[in-house]
């Protein structure tokens, strides 16, 4: 199963989403800890990561919850930024740039 959020990556695949759709808290606070380290963003608790999924009605990330591709999409009543006819923006070559997967899944929906 594959869940594309507005910038391309894969909900599904995400560590967050995993551990929040298996109702896992231990899983969610070691994804939390990892995070803190690795993205440098001390504080963060499982309860800031419970995450539904980008598009979806349910719970959000914080980080999601504000993502300015996010919020466009929804504005615009996208799926995701590979329907934009301003794919793509100046806010999303950057974030395509340092995550080349989201550019390898926008590409394939454009194409297909």
């Amino acid at each position: 199963m594959t869940m594309i959020a507005a910038c391309g990556l894969d909900c599904a695949q995400c560590e967050s989403y995993k551990a929040t759709q298996a109702n896992d808290l231990l899983l969610l606070e070691a994804v939390a800890e990892k995070w803190s380290v690795e993205f440098s963003t001390p504080g963060l608790t499982a309860e800031l990561i419970r995450c539904d999924g980008c598009m979806s009605p349910g719970l959000k990330m914080s980080h999601c919850a504000e993502c300015k591709m996010r919020l466009c999409a929804l504005e615009r009543g996208l799926a995701n930024c590979a329907a934009c006819p301003d794919y793509a923006c100046t806010e999303l070559v950057g974030f395509l740039q340092a995550v080349p997967q989201a550019k390898a899944n926008l590409e394939a929906l454009r194409q297909g």
